[in-house]
């Protein structure tokens, strides 16, 4: 890709970026929320066409009108955002829209077959005919792969692949990528994680405010120049713990013997002011404790007090007038109306207080609106355009921002860094510690065990649906120990 600029609405998105990807090699792309990424790769994918600048394929330039061209050219993409369809079969959608017939019908013997034959050749132990939403989330991912490779791609863009990922399953993904390296397909690899970066990647395009602030092998340049090149300055350590003074009086927060879904008999109090971490595996309880807190499930047994008093919350409209608030795990499907603008998204839980005879009082509206998009430095053209077109970190701002219009009094966050660039990362733990020192008390769940140490005054570790320890953050040593209390060894 040679000079590709691309502009919206006489914004300009990319100025000029060159980039090269090579047989066999993973070639990591790397910068900031709205640095131009997705719009780089959609133009690769046929997506969307470039203003000005060529692509070429084995030397030859080419012009994709659509996706359909760049399929044909053997550009392959792995989405963040699983593009699949839970209640079809693997097969069925490693072959959607591209089924092969025989006498004019679909040929689910040979589609079979052939999505055998390429799990077989990723090293993947899944049945073709499983119904997808039997899956795992790993195994899912491996179906979204598996679905780009089925049209013998050359060149595979993949895109944030191991953000809903537990160790295990990115370990054996890792493995996948160094099997399809050596068969010579090169790999553009988008990623906020500098550990996977330096793991698996061969060479580094950083883009920044639509153009390239860095390209190299990844073994001439230190992490903390790959950060420096993404957020255009230099940093001290985002992710260092500030050990912050212990808040004292009553819990707000009370749970005791809490049962439900995915939830046996836990118990934990929290504090005005305190921010706790829930560290655990996938399916240890943590979201499943955070919707049973919302409200989003019942409990069987236990019960949530705030403030010493049964909290009564049976749904999560009780929940938000109790002033208990969850950032969810899933923003595009569960924190966001995508069709909206980002305006009408800050201002849905507040709408009770902008409203006078029923009628939402819009200069109030914008004004409470203008003032969330300041204080989280949300990027964007205008605060009537769809969420949708937002960049993730953009898209993760707006989530977290609309709950801080109401200023809850309890705010749960489920993997709130989740595919977000460093910078946004920054953002995002020094807004929790804001909030926490403003007396908020504050659930934060992550994967990323660096940013739960970094932003936790105490770790409730998960195992099984119960809290198995209770660690103070002053007595956890490093990202190792935490990792062996989650996994239950002693150290």
């Amino acid at each position: 890709m040679t000079g590709i600029e691309k502009g919206f609405s006489g914004t300009p998105v990319l100025k000029g970026v060159d980039l090269v990807l090579e047989p066999g090699q993973v070639h990591a792309i790397a910068g900031g929320n709205g640095a131009g990424k997705s719009t780089l790769m959609k133009i690769l994918q046929g997506v969307h066409r470039p203003d000005s600048g060529t692509v070429t394929v084995d030397g030859h330039e080419v012009g994709f009108g659509g996706p359909r061209d760049a399929e044909a050219a053997g550009i392959g993409m792995v989405f963040q955002e699983f593009s699949l369809v839970p209640t079809l079969t693997v097969a069925r959608n490693v072959f959607l829209g591209r089924e092969p017939r025989r006498f004019g019908l679909i040929d689910d013997a040979a589609m079979v077959r052939r999505t055998a034959e390429i799990l077989d050749g990723m090293g993947v132990d899944l049945d073709p005919t499983a119904p997808l939403h039997t899956l795992s989330t790993g195994y899912q991912q491996l179906t979204e792969i598996a679905k780009a490779l089925a049209i013998d791609a050359r060149v595979l863009i993949m895109d944030e692949p191991t953000a809903s990922l537990t160790r295990t399953e990115s370990e054996a993904l890792f493995a996948l990528i160094g099997r399809v390296r050596e068969q010579g397909v090169a790999v553009a690899y988008i990623s906020h994680r500098m550990e996977e970066i330096y793991r698996i990647c061969d060479r580094i395009t950083v883009l920044r405010d639509g153009g390239v602030a860095l390209s190299e092998e990844i073994a001439a340049v230190t992490p903390q120049q790959v950060v420096e090149a993404i957020v255009g300055r230099q940093m001290e350590s985002a992710l260092e713990w500030e050990e912050r003074r212990a808040p004292d009086g009553d819990p707000l927060l009370e749970v005791r013997g809490l049962t439900g879904p995915g939830v046996e008999g836990m118990s934990f109090s929290l504090r005005a002011g305190e921010i706790l971490g829930l560290a655990g595996l996938m399916g240890s309880g943590r979201t499943e404790l955070a919707r049973l807190v919302f409200g989003i499930d019942r409990p069987t047994a236990g019960e949530i007090l705030l403030r010493g008093e049964p909290a009564g919350i049976t749904n999560p409209r009780i929940a938000i007038a109790k002033g208990v608030a969850l950032v969810p795990e899933d923003r595009r499907l569960q924190g966001l109306v995508l069709g909206h603008a980002v305006r009408d998204n800050l201002l849905l839980p507040a709408l009770d207080g902008l409203t006078r005879g029923g009628i939402v009082d819009d200069r109030r509206g914008d004004g409470l609106a203008a003032r969330l998009i300041e204080r989280l430095q949300i990027r964007l053209s205008s605060p009537k355009r769809a969420v949708r077109l937002l960049s993730g970190g953009n898209q993760q701002k707006v989530v977290l921002g609309k709950w801080l219009g109401k200023e809850p009094e309890v705010l749960i966050l489920d993997e709130p860094t989740a595919g977000v660039d460093i910078g946004t990362k920054t953002e995002i733990i020094t807004r929790i510690r804001e909030l926490a020192d403003a007396g908020t008390a504050v659930i934060v769940i992550s994967s990323e065990l660096a940013e739960l140490l970094a932003v936790s005054d105490r770790v409730l570790v998960l195992r099984r649906g119960t809290v198995s320890a209770d660690l103070d953050r002053r007595d956890i040593a490093d990202e190792e120990s935490l990792q062996l209390a989650i996994q239950g060894v002693e150290k």
